[in-house]
């Protein structure tokens, strides 16, 4: 495929977007009575659902920590959620490592000191795919745990960012991403302004590495103000809400 598919002479990409612009972003929380946190996340036309349960007394015995919970999460697509029929949703070698890639990155941030001998369950399930799915589940975690009211020590907030002839680009959807260039999934704590996933799947050099590393730095701080500014709206209302009951 050549550059003027994806960067057109005035510097908009196939959808309509800047080099630098994240797509649009809309959630909701508190989807599911039963879970102790929920929250449907879109970004673009990615759109993911996320259940937070705990924390809870630990299912299997010889698993329990005396100084912390355990944090365990599932990420799956339904099958439906990509244009190729797939034979099954779960535990296949994908799901698996995107997995253990979010788990580590909320056992660094969840204060689970908080609650010994206890377990968090994170579950995630992809409905439409449309690249970005794993920065996607992560944000929707993030939102689903504040929703349950687990402590943690900053929002996590996450986005991709990837390279296509040359150009840095922020958020790659799935055309973009199918394009072969490098993606560089990241996920920061952006109160504190640390970094806590970074992944790389192709060789850059170090200026490439710099630009796209920035590229998605700006992502996560462009979603983490989408994220805050409707989450103090919510907080607001529920105030508001509880004051005219009283």
């Amino acid at each position: 495929m050549s550059k003027i598919e994806f960067i057109s002479p005035e510097g908009l990409r196939v959808d309509g977007r800047r080099p630098q612009e994240v797509r649009k972003i809309n959630y909701r929380l508190n989807l599911f009575s039963r879970a102790d946190g929920s929250a449907y996340y879109e970004q673009g036309n990615t759109r993911v659902l996320a259940a937070v349960y705990g924390p809870r007394q630990v299912t299997r015995r010889g698993a329990s920590k005396h100084d912390r919970a355990i944090i365990n999460c599932e990420y799956s697509m339904a099958t439906f959620s990509t244009g190729e029929r797939r034979k099954s949703a779960k535990r296949d070698r994908r799901s698996t490592e995107i997995s253990v890639v979010i788990r580590q990155t909320f056992e660094s941030v969840i204060l689970t000191h908080l609650y010994p001998r206890t377990q968090i369950d994170i579950f995630m399930q992809v409905l439409q795919a449309d690249g970005g799915t794993r920065c996607a589940c992560i944000n929707a975690a993030s939102l689903a745990l504040i929703d349950a009211g687990i402590p943690m020590r900053d929002f996590v907030v996450s986005c991709a960012a990837g390279m296509i002839d040359g150009v840095a680009l922020t958020d790659l959807n799935y055309i973009e991403d199918s394009a072969g260039g490098p993606d560089l999934p990241l996920a920061i704590l952006p109160k504190q302004n640390k970094i806590c996933l970074l992944q790389m799947d192709s060789k850059l050099t170090i200026e490439q590495y710099e630009e796209v590393m920035q590229m998605a730095v700006e992502g996560c701080k462009q979603i983490h103000a989408v994220l805050d500014a409707k989450l103090k709206d919510v907080t607001d209302q529920l105030v508001n809400k509880r004051k005219t009951l009283l």
